[in-house]
């Protein structure tokens, strides 16, 4: 349940082209700090996950992760190997669905250039942006075995680590952060519903039950759409409020959690 004090920051973010603080309308200490956390990880971002990448566990997935890549003689083999499949689908916003090993392998596989394929038609669209990044089902590992690929999933891999750490303090944080990272990338509100980081972000920053869930999903994209415009969200600035926004509604909704 969303208090007054959230109600008055949602109006000064809704259609405002003023650059009025996100403090005023009355938020209080308490519901300030998840917001002076996401100032403090976005400050010390770049540190952290060099810092973090050193960390024994996460170095010893990646070097592992390494090592299984370059004996792998594809996608399959490869996802096959419980660790190798953590930081692989972890780097690219799908360490939720790790346990899945068929259903990773069958979307991974699919070929997206091809009407119906598998990763197309599954509701959760983080799939086929992966499967389009390295194209398995026509280039094999070849795209994945290039040093940039390597590079960028072994810093993702750290980045993600580090988030999910900055949840033990600050709940809500890692979804802020990934939310921020990857706005951008929005064109139709379906790439929110069917990735479930920015949906979380979106909905709750929005006020919308998660009862949404159940409804049509022209319904979902309706209720979406009322309240806020996609197209803002190419603009960092408006992006940086709105996971403000949701943090701040989020906490709110936590500590109502632990008062009912």
């Amino acid at each position: 349940m969303i208090n007054s004090n959230s109600v008055s920051l949602l109006q000064s973010l809704n259609g405002s082209n003023s650059s009025q603080s996100l403090f005023n309308g009355g938020v209080s200490a308490s519901s300030a700090d998840p917001v002076a956390a996401l100032t403090s990880a976005e400050k010390n971002q770049t540190k952290a996950i060099d810092k973090q990448a050193k960390d024994p566990q996460t170095k010893r997935d990646i070097d592992h992760f390494t090592t299984a890549l370059a004996k792998a003689k594809d996608i399959k083999s490869l996802l096959a190997d419980p660790i190798a499949r953590k930081v692989l689908l972890t780097a690219n916003g799908l360490g939720d669905q790790a346990d899945y090993t068929a259903l990773a392998t069958k979307a991974l596989q699919s070929d997206t250039s091809k009407a119906g394929s598998l990763a197309s038609k599954l509701g959760d669209t983080r799939w086929l942006d992966m499967a389009k990044t390295y194209d398995f089902a026509n280039k094999g590992l070849t795209v994945l075995k290039q040093q940039s690929a390597i590079k960028t999933i072994t810093s993702g891999y750290a980045e993600v680590q580090w988030r999910q750490s900055l949840e033990q303090t600050t709940p809500g944080l890692s979804a802020a952060l990934e939310f921020r990272s990857r706005a951008g990338a929005v064109k139709k509100v379906d790439d929110i519903l069917g990735d479930s980081n920015l949906r979380k972000v979106v909905t709750t920053a929005l006020g919308l039950p998660q009862q949404i869930a159940f409804q049509s999903l022209e319904a979902q994209e309706k209720a979406i759409t009322n309240r806020l415009d996609i197209t803002k969200l190419k603009d960092p600035k408006f992006v940086e409020q709105f996971a403000r926004r949701f943090l701040i509604v989020n906490a709110t909704n936590t500590s109502s959690s632990y008062l009912a």
